[in-house]
């Protein structure tokens, strides 16, 4: 279940509450509660996971580029070496060996940074989420906290 849903129905929770009349305070079901807190501790590890499958990808794609980059450098061996047998043509299969090879690396790096990149983006936009989501549930404990009456027998901080 997505995070955002579940943040979504917690406050959706809150909203339809009881209030305490003259307080700020409200009255919550508390299994009702407990239960989206629960999902939503269910629903993390969910989005990590989703993280772990972009490096999964980005892992894949650099395995395919890598291995279409030794596909090519292998053919333009072949090719250069079937060139080279042929006197008058070697130094043209020389030269065009080159340029098959560089151009493979030049599709292997940018095959590879935009993997990387794909990669970064997808986590920073996770981080940030992650880092939103905290901040909220911080700031909900703290107002919660702030809500509950103070226990007989213990002073006020």
């Amino acid at each position: 279940m997505d995070i955002l849903h579940l943040v979504d129905r917690l406050e959706e929770l809150f909203n339809q509450s009881r209030p305490i009349p003259l307080t700020r305070n409200v009255i919550v079901d508390e299994d009702k509660f407990l239960d989206i807190i629960d999902q939503m501790r269910i629903s993390i590890p969910e989005e990590v996971r989703k993280a772990q499958q972009v490096f999964t990808q980005k892992d894949r794609v650099m395995a395919q580029a890598q291995e279409e980059a030794n596909r090519t450098l292998q053919l333009a061996r072949e090719k250069a070496d079937v060139l080279v047998e042929k006197e008058s043509l070697v130094q043209d299969a020389q030269r065009r060996a080159a340029q098959i090879v560089d151009q493979a690396r030049i599709e292997a790096e940018n095959i590879k940074a935009g993997a990387d990149q794909y990669a970064i983006d997808a986590l920073t936009n996770l981080q940030t989420e992650l880092e939103r989501l905290s901040v909220q549930a911080r700031n909900g404990v703290q107002v919660l906290l702030q809500k509950q009456p103070p226990e007989k027998g213990k002073p006020e901080s």
